[in-house]
């Protein structure tokens, strides 16, 4: 009781500390994300299934997407504010006539559509998700090559069947496929370079002054998602073009990608100044952005297809690699990306890299470099490690 004879209310118990969101932290970034085969069930629409080589989405956070009167997209870097409230994934598919590439809006509707967490893909689900997508006209303005329409069933439209046809390829992809991502934060300034490389490709298409006709060997999903990565100063570009001979022998596939730019994300040599400086792609982006490819928050994951399903067989889906099946070195790095909790958890990420900053930080490195280039270095390590120990006491305050 209280002087006043009323009961003292009680102390009420401290908050728990306020949750970051990834986006929070990093508004900004791209994502990779290599989804398997698809195996489609016969008697439901059009018949589809794919290779086990797979496809590949790239996902940029905070990044809207425009379009013209015709629908046709094209890309806006969002300011930082609002990067957490929109992204869009790109995607690159043979389908296409006059575009390279075509944006679908949401995080959530292009892993999973209309579905809600937990439920089965019912055939309603899988009919409502296309209702959506031509609602938002997501391929409004985008034209299909016509072979693709010989499998319409009767009674659909063209127009539905170009959803029909990119549902769980272009958007909802784990209907029935798994998607393995690799996650890249990235400046304000990378990602414009990103938006500005998407939107020249796209460019001659939009103005029908080209026609679109994708080729395994050099001009594949994959091609245009590492150029655009490339044009941020993550890797060196991928040449298209090549003599078909040539390109055959080496050319990127998704599963390899995921696994290169998660290495990419995460084992540059930090502490190591002149090994920076002789990776040209490092050089330049540290130059020019005033970043490094590897850096805190790179983050891989997976996705399954949805197990209880009507529409698609994802019972052991397939997804290879362009390597040796016997001693080659993708599978056992992808095993590595899984086992280590610093590639797929926050706080560990974190934890890994401030004590990698801390180590870069305290070596010396005079001489090693160009002047420049060390200031560069220098500064760019500073400023991280004061970042990441800003950020990693609210991380680990989680549960």
């Amino acid at each position: 009781m209280n002087q006043t004879g009323l009961r003292t209310p009680p102390t009420q118990a401290p908050s728990p500390p306020q949750a970051p969101s990834y986006e929070d932290i990093f508004p900004y970034y791209a994502e990779l994300c290599a989804l398997s085969e698809l195996r489609k069930k016969p008697g439901y629409g059009v018949p589809l299934r794919s290779g086990m080589g797979g496809h590949l989405l790239l996902y940029l956070n905070g990044v809207r997407v425009r379009r013209d009167g015709n629908g046709y997209p094209t890309l806006e870097l969002c300011p930082a504010s609002e990067a957490a409230g929109h992204g869009a994934s790109i995607s690159v598919n043979s389908h296409y006539r006059n575009a390279n590439w075509v944006a679908f809006e949401g995080r959530g509707f292009v892993f999973h559509g209309a579905l809600p967490p937990g439920a089965p893909l019912t055939r309603d689900v899988y009919e409502e998700t296309q209702h959506q997508a031509q609602m938002q006209g997501l391929l409004e303005g985008i034209e299909f090559h016509e072979h693709f329409f010989k499998d319409k069933p009767a009674g659909m439209s063209m127009e539905q069947c170009k959803y029909e046809i990119s549902v769980a390829t272009d958007y909802a992809a784990c209907f029935g496929r798994d998607a393995y991502r690799a996650r890249l934060p990235l400046s304000a300034l990378q990602m414009a370079a990103i938006t500005d490389y998407l939107n020249t490709l796209n460019e001659p298409y939009r103005r029908g002054e080209k026609l679109y006709h994708w080729r395994l060997f050099n001009d594949n999903c994959v091609h245009v998602a590492h150029n655009a990565l490339a044009a941020a100063g993550v890797w060196a570009p991928w040449p298209t073009g090549q003599f078909f001979m040539r390109a055959a022998f080496k050319f990127p596939v998704p599963k390899n990608t995921v696994v290169d730019l998660t290495a990419r994300a995460n084992d540059l040599k930090l502490e190591d100044p002149k090994a920076l400086f002789q990776d040209s792609a490092a050089r330049e982006a540290l130059l020019a952005h005033g970043t490094l490819p590897t850096g805190p928050g790179a983050l891989t994951s997976m996705a399954p297809a949805v197990r209880d399903n009507e529409i698609y067989d994802t019972l052991k889906l397939r997804l290879i690699f362009y390597d040796n099946p016997f001693w080659g070195p993708y599978r056992f790095r992808f095993r590595r990306m899984f086992a280590e909790p610093r590639y797929t958890k926050l706080g560990a990420n974190l934890r890994h890299f401030a004590a990698r900053y801390a180590q870069a930080t305290a070596q010396p490195h005079a001489g090693q470099t160009s002047g420049a280039f060390l200031e560069r270095y220098e500064s760019h390590i500073a400023a991280q490690r004061a970042f990441v120990e800003a950020w990693l006491p609210r991380v680990e305050a989680l549960p």
